[in-house]
């Protein structure tokens, strides 16, 4: 490795992966559509139990190696065929992932920038402005994908203490001084209190089968795991580095962003009569409308809210990308800039055809079994991608490696008690759990 985190940069920059758009933009519309305390209550009881669980896994296999994802498989894999190395094939997981996150997050910068300043008053103006925008408007978009891009390649291009530590040492605590505002001025409305029902009043009827695969889901897709983000930043840790303390560190910040960025929408939401089942337009046609209803300080609380929603972007598309700039540079031994920035360059190709996917012009050439391509590339990571890797990396260390070793590379922060309760969730349930998202996926497709 040519730098590694701090103790406390390392936690700050998996904090920074976890915390995206999954943490602010997916959980508030995932409750909303859920039912609220049910989905809540069961993604803490998941995130604190399961969660955890997968993290420690797969900052083991990074920490015990220091190396990129494949090298890392293949250097714990006891055969001597090594087959195991091809697991590393879902660190192509973030580039893919990239071309369409890229692309949401730069709606979020079109809305900071233009959209605040420019609010609409009523929910057919804030339709059609976010329907404009993804059918019609494609140089706002490619603009906003572009600027994304560039910010994340020249911070990853820049290295680990350089770039992505220094970036996080910022961002991370600026989110959480912005998000702990909002919560304030949320308070004091008097929705606040339903907000607060909503999100945390247990409903015994509101647990279905729906409810758990949604928060399973959710658990997954917010703490940046099956795609070689903590496994290659773990890479970059120092051996002193209590991985399950770091794993706790990650995980409660991130759930509390999660449940911040759930009571301030839903009070929002309350107040002003809007619907909580809006769905993946909330943050995009709901909250304008809201903002807008404000008068002036809805732009400032807009342009608040938008700043925390990009930062915790950022991060995240930082982290997507390392896992590949890492491999390119151990594979063929490029420079990290000329890894990053090839790398780059293809998601970019890949993104500006996502965006035309969605554009009126070209989407009927672009639409696939009636899911757009942008759509099919969103379905597949959340229903493949992220289910497949994390899968291989809990079969891996709870099966494969051989639980003698494991506990040889866990010991100096996992009791012996704790390490058999820790294994006991990893070999078992931990791959029960992504088999169920996975399967309800896939049916989810066809129903």
């Amino acid at each position: 490795m040519m730098s590694n985190f701090s103790k406390f940069g390392f936690i700050l920059a998996t904090l920074g992966s976890s915390i995206g758009l999954g943490h602010i933009w997916k959980f508030p519309y995932m409750a909303g559509v859920s039912g609220g305390g049910g989905f809540v209550i069961l993604f803490l009881f998941l995130s604190l139990s399961i969660g955890i669980s997968m993290l420690v896994a797969e900052m083991i296999i990074g920490q015990s190696t220091r190396k990129n994802t494949t090298e890392a498989f293949k250097q714990l894999d006891p055969s001597k065929k090594k087959r195991w190395g091809y697991a590393g094939i879902t660190l192509i997981g973030g580039p893919f992932i990239l071309t369409f996150y890229s692309i949401v997050l730069g709606w979020v910068l079109y809305y900071l920038f233009v959209v605040s300043f420019d609010l609409p008053q009523d929910i057919g103006a804030s339709e059609a402005r976010f329907d404009n925008l993804l059918t019609h408007s494609i140089w706002p978009q490619i603009l906003g994908f572009t600027a994304v891009l560039g910010i994340t390649g020249w911070v990853v291009s820049r290295g680990i203490k350089n770039g992505i530590e220094k970036l996080n040492f910022v961002l991370m605590p600026l989110l959480f001084i912005i998000f702990i505002g909002l919560l304030i001025y949320a308070m004091s409305m008097s929705s606040f209190g339903r907000a607060f029902d909503f999100m945390f009043a247990f409903r015994f009827e509101d647990i279905t089968t729906n409810v758990l695969v949604a928060s399973l889901g959710q658990v997954f897709f917010s703490l940046s795991l099956g795609v070689g983000i903590i496994i290659t930043y773990s890479a970059s840790s120092t051996q002193e580095q209590n991985l399950l303390k770091s794993a706790i560190w990650v995980v409660i910040p991130g759930i509390l962003i999660s449940l911040i960025a759930g009571l301030m929408i839903f009070t929002f939401v309350f107040e002003y009569g809007a619907k909580v089942t809006q769905g993946a337009g909330l943050v995009f046609v709901s909250l304008p409308l809201i903002f807008g209803k404000m008068g002036l300080i809805g732009s400032v609380i807009s342009i608040l809210f938008l700043c925390a929603l990009g930062f915790a972007g950022i991060t995240s598309t930082i982290s997507l990308l390392e896992p590949s700039v890492m491999y390119i540079i151990d594979r063929f031994g490029l420079k990290r800039a000329n890894a990053t920035w090839l790398i780059v360059l293809g998601i970019y190709i890949a993104g500006i055809v996502l965006i035309l996917s969605l554009n009126a012009d070209y989407q009927a050439k672009l639409t696939f079994f009636h899911k757009s391509l942008f759509d099919w590339v969103d379905f597949s990571s959340s229903a493949i991608v992220m289910p497949l890797g994390g899968l291989l990396s809990v079969i891996f260390v709870g099966w494969i490696v051989g639980k003698k070793r494991v506990y040889e590379l866990s010991e100096n922060f996992l009791s012996k008690n704790m390490f058999e309760l820790w294994f006991f969730i990893l070999r078992y349930i931990a791959p029960l759990v992504v088999i169920v998202i996975w399967v309800a996926k896939i049916l989810d497709l066809f129903a």
